[in-house]
């Protein structure tokens, strides 16, 4: 067979030509890798709500055409000029952010926030030069996360690759490069409960029952997840979680029905839904004197989070997290050994299975709000 090294590949990607409208599966010219770049062979995808609010394009910039998808693993099949820690072959997870082990914040033993590659949902091209490494119909297409996982192949920074065991199984672990990592290192790296203590969890989709399992692995024992819709409350038991709140069940505040139930309050609270309101209650919920609240949703950039002083007088800690305080390239490799551990279990995650020619079904079981991660197999 001959390599393909250096040259363009013609593959098949999932392209968005349209808001809201489905995807159409196009023959793609894939450029080879420039300058800090690796081209990677997708084995596996999933779709995660990032994805399917930028389809929507509901309340940002629209960037049309576009590759989405950031959630994914998959296989080396050739790196540019100046990468020295990926060759061909080599196992990869592509994550929407970055580590470029320069700057400040990757210096850091406090942050994950790259200066270079953090998080930029606006921008569609490559950072070398500008410009895009697909082209299909004539049209530039452009980029997603700086991943675009919806194509066969994909163009990737290097800092955004997280070198992985390559006995893992890429089916399985593709799901640790996006939201699942986010709720587990929330509670792992930066709640941090104790053996014993009591945590809740505020919303129990897949990124809040990522959390619940890390609440489940550091031994909590009393794991509440507070939620609107009760039907998830029976998928949430799988994860550990022994107690549920449903807020419209009372016709008070639930973080005092919280502090009620715990006698003073939670010992950590992780909250993931990026309501403004949870985030009050995420945080007013916890025990004073010890009690951690940390905030992983995204809220509206116009809301406002209010409480009283005295709340923050009296010993409660707010916190903030991004990707679950992870940084890919150093600890992510480290979240797959856990799942190869049987520490870390994430087949109760994986809720459906489908092939890449069905790519649009996956939009459509998350538009109906079914399952928490359909696995997308990109060689069928």
């Amino acid at each position: 067979m001959a390599s393909t090294v250096g040259m363009p590949i013609i593959c098949n990607a999932a392209v968005a030509w349209e808001a809201g409208k489905p995807l159409v599966i196009e023959k793609v010219e894939v450029a080879p890798p420039k300058a800090m770049e690796v081209r990677i062979k997708i084995k596996y995808t999933s779709l995660c709500h990032t994805d399917l609010y930028f389809w929507e394009a509901k309340g940002q910039t629209p960037l049309f055409p576009r590759i989405f998808g950031h959630e994914a693993s998959g296989i080396v099949e050739s790196v540019g000029e100046g990468v020295t820690d990926l060759k061909e072959g080599d196992h990869v997870l592509p994550v929407f952010t970055g580590e470029c082990k320069e700057c400040a914040h990757c210096k850091s033993e406090e942050s994950n926030m790259c200066d270079l590659l953090r998080i930029n949902t606006d921008r569609g091209v490559m950072l070398s030069d500008g410009k895009s490494r697909f082209t299909a119909k004539g049209y530039q297409i452009n980029h997603f996360l700086g991943t675009s996982t919806f194509s066969e192949y994909t163009v990737v920074h290097v800092g955004c690759l997280a070198k992985i065991d390559p006995s893992a199984p890429l089916d399985k672990v593709c799901v640790l490069s996006c939201g699942i990592s986010t709720g587990l290192g929330a509670t792992l790296n930066v709640a941090k409960p104790k053996k014993g203590s009591t945590v809740a969890i505020f919303g129990l989709g897949a990124v809040g029952l990522g959390a619940a399992e890390g609440a489940r692995i550091a031994g909590a024992s009393r794991i509440i997840g507070v939620d609107l819709n009760p039907s998830r409350f029976e998928e949430a038991r799988k994860f550990g979680v022994n107690e549920f709140v449903n807020p419209k069940d009372y016709d008070r505040p639930v973080q005092e029905v919280l502090i009620e139930m715990t006698n003073g309050g939670v010992d950590r609270s992780v909250e993931c839904t990026g309501n403004i309101n949870a985030m009050i209650s995420a945080f007013e919920c916890v025990h004073d004197g010890w009690g951690v609240a940390v905030l992983v949703g995204v809220p509206n950039k116009d809301a406002v989070f209010m409480t009283k002083p005295i709340n923050v007088l009296n010993e409660r800690t707010l916190k903030g997290t991004f990707f679950g305080n992870y940084k890919p390239r150093t600890d992510i490799p480290s979240v797959v050994d856990m799942y190869m551990r049987k520490e870390l279990e994430l087949d109760k995650f994986i809720t459906h299975r489908i092939s890449f020619s069905e790519i649009n079904k996956a939009f459509d079981l998350m538009l109906k709000g079914e399952g928490l991660r359909c696995i997308i197999n990109m060689e069928e």
